[in-house]
């Protein structure tokens, strides 16, 4: 991918952006990179705006002209991407299990092309590695689950849609994030997929005849 995590990538508001939006991704690209260089080193509470800004050979007042906080140089837009997943499960055939769904959205992502998958493994590292950037990967799963939820609850019928929805796709969140801590660790071999494929199959619908309209058995 083409930002330092495989979920907050700098998405333009355009599929065909001027060149004035191309420089200001590429200048973001190079704060984040260094921000998150200097996280992983150092630690992200010790990392200060004016030492990233720095260190980039921009002003502190530069920096947030990009960022607005420190811990947007980790997170990065999230709102990009939310549309994304949305679109991709949209897009999905409208008789397919809502669990299908929901993996196939997230493969989807994961296959975006990555430019550094070393970084973006240092950067899954940094983002687990404080409390305020996990803080700040809660409101990920806040804004995802509001764009996919309801779609999924769409797909079901019957008693409870609302919360079998919401819980289907909040525990669609967390599989995804298991999935992608789990490939940042420094010795993990396994592709990112296959262990998102893994992590949602633990929570799989025992019963293979369990449809869209129907709840899976979570264990």
């Amino acid at each position: 991918m083409t930002h330092a995590t495989l979920y907050a990538l700098p998405v333009g508001s355009s599929s065909t952006p001027g060149l004035r939006g191309i420089t200001r991704e590429a200048v973001r690209t190079r704060i984040a990179e260094v921000a998150i260089d200097l996280f992983a080193e150092q630690g992200f509470d010790a990392v200060t705006v004016e030492q990233i800004a720095a260190e980039v050979g921009i002003s502190a007042r530069s920096f947030h002209r990009y960022f607005p906080a420190k811990e947007d140089a980790v997170i990065g837009d999230l709102a990009p991407w939310g549309e994304f997943v949305r679109d991709a499960f949209a897009a999905r055939p409208a008789d397919e299990p809502v669990w299908d769904s929901l993996r196939s959205t997230f493969e989807a992502l994961l296959a975006q092309p990555s430019r550094d998958e070393q970084r973006s493994k240092r950067t899954m590292r940094v983002l687990t590695s404080t409390a305020s950037l996990r803080a700040r990967n809660l409101e990920k799963h806040l804004l995802w689950a509001r764009l996919l939820t309801p779609l999924a609850q769409e797909r079901l019928t019957g008693d409870l849609a609302a919360l079998r929805a919401q819980t289907l796709v909040q525990a669609a969140l967390v599989c995804f994030d298991i999935a992608l801590t789990t490939w940042a660790e420094p010795d993990e071999t396994t592709d990112a997929v296959e262990l998102l494929r893994q992590s949602f199959a633990t929570l799989a619908p025992r019963n293979a005849g369990i449809g869209p309209t129907k709840a899976p058995y979570i264990p």
